[in-house]
């Protein structure tokens, strides 16, 4: 290894402080793409009310449930395990008769104060069931997320995921043995994947036949990243101690 020595830009010669430094931020990424994962079957892949991702899941989400209220698809989907039977029977029994205010009072409240107010009061950004208009309005036709969700969503989703790429990118950039045209290529195809991700989300809002974009561009995005991590942490901790010698010009790029 030693014609890699003294030059700091490629990933098998670094000194242990950058790799410990990059190691570090590569393997928090990954553990991180891994809990979203998990969040996003929890949330998203629960819509349909079953688990896993599916083209169902993703319309239900951005376009809705247009046969149904918000508050019965989501009975139905991710919050099915939330109530009982009966429970659930009367609530969808009451949006069905036009959710009236008597009987909010006389039988849904109870309900909701003791299955539902523990998180639909306390946590910002989920809709407040504590009171009579909090959960008329999701007793509406499920058109899915909002407007303003959506926008608010999608500009904290391309800020994040962008500088996440950017600086998983900036380290892949270093590594070695790698052609430049599958380097760019790596590095670049996230980047695309993350603006069509976030565009098919707009365009399921009105058409439920884009969803299947968003499972392409979620999971070329997140592909892309593994390899890049997979990669970088291979370069800076197997390569330098194999035992091996390598020709800088075989492994640096010019």
């Amino acid at each position: 290894m030693s014609d890699l020595k003294g030059t700091w830009h490629n990933l098998p010669s670094l000194g242990l402080s950058l790799r410990v430094l990059f190691t570090g931020y590569l393997v928090a990424t990954g553990f991180g793409l891994l809990m979203a994962g998990g969040q996003i079957l929890l949330t998203h892949g629960m819509a349909d009310g079953e688990f896993g991702l599916s083209v169902d899941d993703v319309v239900y989400s951005y376009y809705g449930d247009r046969n149904n209220s918000k508050l019965e698809s989501k009975l139905n989907g991710s919050m099915s395990d939330k109530a009982t039977e009966e429970e659930k029977r009367q609530l969808v029994y009451w949006v069905r008769k036009g959710a009236s205010e008597k009987e909010w009072e006389k039988t849904i409240k109870p309900i909701v104060q003791s299955k539902c107010v523990m998180c639909h009061s306390a946590i910002p950004g989920i809709p407040d069931y504590t009171t009579y208009e909090g959960l008329k309005e999701v007793a509406k036709v499920d058109e899915g997320i909002g407007i303003d969700s959506l926008t608010r969503v999608s500009h904290i989703h391309i800020f994040g995921i962008g500088f996440i790429l950017f600086f998983v990118g900036l380290i892949f950039s270093f590594a070695v043995g790698i052609s430049k045209l599958v380097k760019e290529v790596i590095i670049s195809i996230p980047f695309t994947f993350l603006i069509l991700d976030v565009l098919s989300w707009w365009l399921t809002k009105f058409d439920p036949k884009f969803a299947w974009i968003t499972i392409i561009g979620g999971f070329g995005y997140i592909a892309c990243l593994g390899i890049m991590i997979l990669v970088s942490l291979y370069q800076m901790w197997v390569l330098p101690y194999n035992g091996k010698e390598y020709n800088i010009n075989e492994w640096v790029d010019g």
